[in-house]
């Protein structure tokens, strides 16, 4: 019996030290909204995950206060980590309906976030602030152009279409993207190319066929071939490239039935 009892109360001791042990090396709460962490002085940028090199950062503060003058826009960016200051930067900075809040926060799947006044929804849709997140925030882009290249390029695509009156779409082509378009227009192609195969006698091309498919190869070259790379870029040369993909998956497609039937239909050697 004593020494069950003594067994029961050695056990107790372990736990209690066990849990204060754990309780020791518990890094202490943080607040969410931490004022404190706001500086003395007005910024437009407060870098507390310090993502931005110090030159880069008092370019980008130059960049942000003479666009504000030219346009009225307010562009302000607040990077973080373990604490935040949180809602407090709304008073801080005076966030209204013409204000753009970049958010950096490595923890999440995306770094960038955005808080975007109403009066920026008349000439940047929301398509474009989930595109941008995607294009400029995702790891594979902040793995190959760091953080800091993250944030500026962001505000330099947000900053441009504001000049221009606005943007339906972001700026810029991505190879990933232009690659998407190039398989779709080729895959257009090579639709058309099958539909427009002449199925009767001294026929040339199947062009009823051709119409009937038309909606289907039509929507991947023109939809989601030519309109992405029109849209986001004034260069030439990937539409050329586009034209050219659907081109040769047409012909590739049209022809082969042709060259199988001619070989087929040749006399076989005794």
């Amino acid at each position: 019996m004593p020494n069950r009892l003594i067994q029961r109360l050695f056990t107790a001791l372990l736990v209690a030290c066990v849990a204060l042990s754990t309780w020791s090396i518990a890094s202490p709460a943080k607040a969410v909204d931490n004022p404190a962490l706001l500086p003395d002085i007005e910024t437009p940028v407060i870098d507390l995950a310090n993502f931005l090199p110090t030159l880069q950062e008092e370019s980008l503060i130059k960049q942000i206060d003479n666009f504000e003058k030219e346009t009225g826009w307010k562009l302000r960016v607040l990077t973080q980590y373990d604490q935040t200051p949180g809602r407090s930067v709304k008073e801080y900075w005076g966030l209204d309906d013409r204000s753009v809040l970049l958010v950096a926060d490595a923890r999440g799947g995306n770094l960038l976030a955005f808080n975007v006044g109403d009066e920026l929804y008349n000439f940047l849709p929301r398509t474009f602030w989930v595109e941008l997140q995607t294009r400029f925030g995702n790891l594979y882009y902040v793995r190959e152009n760091g953080e800091n290249n993250s944030i500026v390029n962001a505000l330099d695509a947000v900053s441009s279409c504001l000049r221009e009156g606005g943007c339906n779409v972001v700026p810029g082509l991505p190879r990933e993207q232009w690659i998407l378009t190039l398989i779709t227009s080729i895959l257009g192609g090579v639709i058309c190319g099958l539909a427009s195969v002449p199925r009767q006698k001294d026929q040339v091309i199947a062009w009823q066929w051709a119409l009937i498919f038309s909606p289907l190869w039509g929507i991947l070259f023109i939809a989601f071939g030519l309109g992405p790379v029109v849209t986001r870029t004034a260069d030439w040369l990937p539409v050329f490239r586009n034209v050219l993909g659907f081109t040769l998956g047409f012909l590739v497609a049209y022809l082969s039935p042709m060259m199988n039937r001619s070989l087929s239909s040749e006399p076989e050697m005794d």
